[in-house]
């Protein structure tokens, strides 16, 4: 399925950072890990992040995940599939995930 770049908007590309184990130690390679939408390929991603950012963006690698079933009581279901971003920046550019207070 082909979408058109155009009927998305930065922000609704990127959906939110995605913090685990693995994505803090990729921190100090200087690698950010987002969930993306599902459709949208790696130039509207790498273009989304340096819009909403100002950075700048040397690589990007996606990956969409596999469905997880989800159980309730009796009822099995599946949670949504969603695809991760990992994006690498140039020498010097910080995204600031965490704020201080």
């Amino acid at each position: 399925m082909v979408i058109n770049s155009s009927t998305f908007s930065n922000a609704t590309i990127i959906k939110y950072p995605l913090i685990t184990d693995k994505s803090t130690r990729l921190l100090e390679n200087n690698q950010y890990s987002f969930i993306v939408d599902r459709y949208s390929d790696k130039l509207t991603i790498k273009n989304a992040i340096e819009y909403l950012f100002n950075v700048k963006v040397i690589k990007v690698n996606t990956c969409r995940l596999p469905r997880k079933k989800k159980r309730v009581g009796k009822y099995i279901g599946w949670k949504a599939q969603y695809k991760k971003a990992v994006v690498s920046l140039a020498e010097g550019d910080v995204i600031n995930l965490f704020t201080e207070n």
